[in-house]
């Protein structure tokens, strides 16, 4: 079984949440590895938040369904990015016998686009 979840969004709306909210936003949405990663960069911080809402359609939970941070991104060097389940949305992922996530990300100057897609056992629970 496959699922799939993508998302788009505009750089500039998140830079103008940064800039309103800079410490409530990233405490509320970024793991402190995302924040050291991104280091305050908008297309960066706007990749890892396409990707956090790529993986939650592709959860089928939705923005309400799980903590933001419950979803993180990581890059070894050299590397593709990678998603690490934490709480709710791995307890998720389990049911749904999903057992590995793909993702994709890229940026133009305007937006930023992430695509998730997980590997399920045939076997698995649908949601």
């Amino acid at each position: 079984m496959i699922y799939t979840g993508i998302d788009l969004i505009e750089i500039p709306r998140v830079a103008g949440v940064l800039e309103r909210y800079p410490e409530r936003f990233l405490a509320k949405v970024f793991t402190d590895g995302e924040q050291r990663y991104a280091k305050g960069r908008p297309h960066q911080l706007a990749s890892r938040f396409a990707a956090k809402e790529a993986v939650m359609k592709l959860l089928g939970t939705g923005v309400r369904g799980v903590p933001w941070k419950s979803i993180e991104v990581t890059r070894k060097r050299g590397g593709p990015p990678e998603i690490i389940l934490h709480g709710s949305a791995k307890i998720r992922a389990e049911k749904m016998g999903i057992t590995r996530i793909a993702l994709s990300l890229s940026h133009s100057r305007e937006l930023a686009t992430a695509s998730a897609v997980g590997e399920a056992r045939d076997d698995a629970w649908k949601p």
